[in-house]
């Protein structure tokens, strides 16, 4: 019989010098990763090769490495960024066809001031990044519409089209992704993209922030005192007619979380902070329930997890209300799993982590909804670390300020492509930060040790839907 939330304390002190992570496993309610010192992945840095990305330029920031979209061209139109399709070998004409809605109208949209701005392109296996932009004669280098679009959208199992190939070509371009099972799934995404531009949709000015705080549990202690709150407190303070709703800690339920779903005024943003529920590579229930959110119900590590502890795509209700919304999930396996593990710590490596690489149930869930999908889902492929928003110390690295431009911008218009960013520029310049301080012999491993989970988790973001999507709500009074 396990303890209640009432019988177990609140968060542990801290114990200087150990690091406590993300992810709960499934199947035995402990830590995925067990808490290491900050010298095991100090080890992992230093053992990894350089760093420094193919078209990173010597500075490493964004200001001045010559990333993003190039001088000159408005993010927030069509007709001048640009929009692309890139298709997977599998991807038929079924899907293709369902997909035509969307694709209409993102041509009439692009296309308007010059035809090359729009594009539908094929994707070769085992193509990197390089050679693709090479094969349609783009070098590396900030986004110019007239050669490739900057946003792109990849249609396609991470088995065909790499989660790599998205994460290096999401640093110049706004990437998205898509991958369903069946044509109507497409055509029901399609149909909720069109359906939202064309003013059909439209949802109340709300955003919601939803963080447990599990007993005992220093990791959902931090995502929420120190991410999801003050994220909150940040977008609840900016000019715009916003309104922000919080379900922290004793608030973040899997009942009060499908209550805010299925309310007729769920909020156009919703932003959850906590444990992805996590599976071991075989276990039957990995494909189906990897990156379910863990609520509040959960009574901590080392604690049994079972069905009422986490929110999954099956307690999606028929009836939910998710048309027109973006999530954005801190969370282990939110948006989906790669089949090798992004964070080789020593005495594990870079093991293989699941059978195949796969997009997370729940997110495709929402994504088509029978009753209206919402737009798009930005999560983590791969683990999510607190450390890299937290403990960063006032020299550190931390995430915090990264997490906030990227919500001012989705709530100030701007298309998910764009608004996420910040965590592109993030990764690039941590990786050259990264590659000097893993070379200097007098690097202090802690420092280290944060750098280097801070630059893999900023790379970790992904988009899934259409980079191109925007709130669909009423414009500002």
């Amino acid at each position: 019989m396990r303890a209640t939330a009432q019988e177990r304390s609140g968060p542990l002190p801290e114990e200087p010098g150990i690091c406590f992570f993300n992810g709960i496993d499934g199947a035995t309610g402990e830590y995925l990763l067990p808490p290491l010192p900050p010298s095991r992945l100090a080890a992992a840095a230093r053992g990894e090769p350089r760093y420094q990305l193919p078209d990173a330029g010597s500075g490493g920031g964004a200001e001045g490495s010559a990333r993003d979209l190039a001088a000159g061209f408005d993010a927030g139109d069509l007709g001048q960024s640009g929009w692309g399709v890139i298709f997977a070998p599998s991807v038929g004409g079924a899907e293709r066809e369902a997909l035509a809605p969307l694709l209409a109208l993102r041509r009439a949209q692009a296309s308007r001031l010059r035809e090359a701005r729009f594009r539908s392109l094929d994707y070769r296996p085992g193509e990197s990044k390089m050679r693709f932009l090479a094969r349609h004669n783009v070098v590396p280098g900030a986004a110019t519409p007239n050669r490739m679009p900057y946003y792109l959208l990849l249609v396609g199992d991470p088995e065909e089209i790499g989660f790599e190939f998205q994460y290096q070509l999401d640093v110049q371009y706004g990437v998205g992704r898509i991958h369903f099972d069946t044509p109507e799934e497409y055509e029901r995404y399609a149909r909720a993209v069109v359906e939202a531009e064309s003013g059909k949709v439209r949802r109340p000015r709300a955003a919601a922030f939803f963080a447990p705080s599990n007993p005992g549990d220093r990791p959902t202690a931090r995502s929420c005192e120190q991410l999801a709150a003050p994220l909150a407190a940040t977008l609840a303070a900016e000019p715009g007619g916003w309104s922000v709703r919080t379900h922290l800690a004793e608030r973040a339920t899997k009942r009060e979380l499908q209550a805010l779903l299925a309310a007729g005024d769920a909020p156009a943003l919703l932003f959850t902070a906590g444990h992805g529920l996590c599976f071991q590579a075989g276990d039957d229930r990995q494909t189906s329930l990897q990156g379910s959110l863990v609520c509040q119900e959960w009574p901590g590590p080392g604690q049994p997890i079972d069905e009422s502890d986490y929110f999954s795509a099956d307690d999606l209700a028929p009836d939910a209300r998710v048309a027109g919304m973006i999530a954005f999930h801190f969370s282990c396996f939110g948006a989906g799993t790669p089949r090798r593990d992004g964070f080789p710590v020593p005495l594990h490596g870079r093991r293989e982590i699941a059978p195949k690489s796969f997009l997370s149930r729940l997110s495709r869930r929402l994504l088509t909804h029978p009753a209206g999908g919402a737009l798009a889902v930005v999560g983590h492929v791969d683990r999510a670390w607190s450390w890299s928003f937290a403990g960063a110390g006032e020299d550190g690295p931390t995430l915090r300020p990264v997490f906030e431009s990227a919500l001012r911008r989705l709530t100030g218009g701007y298309p998910v492509g764009y608004a996420t960013e910040f965590f592109n520029s993030c990764y690039a310049e941590l990786s050259t930060v990264l590659d000097e301080e893993a070379r200097s012999s007098a690097g202090d491993d802690e420092r280290l040790a944060q750098l280097w989970t801070s630059r893999n988790d900023a790379r970790s973001y992904a988009v899934l839907g259409d980079p191109a999507v925007r709130l669909a709500v009423a414009p500002a009074a």
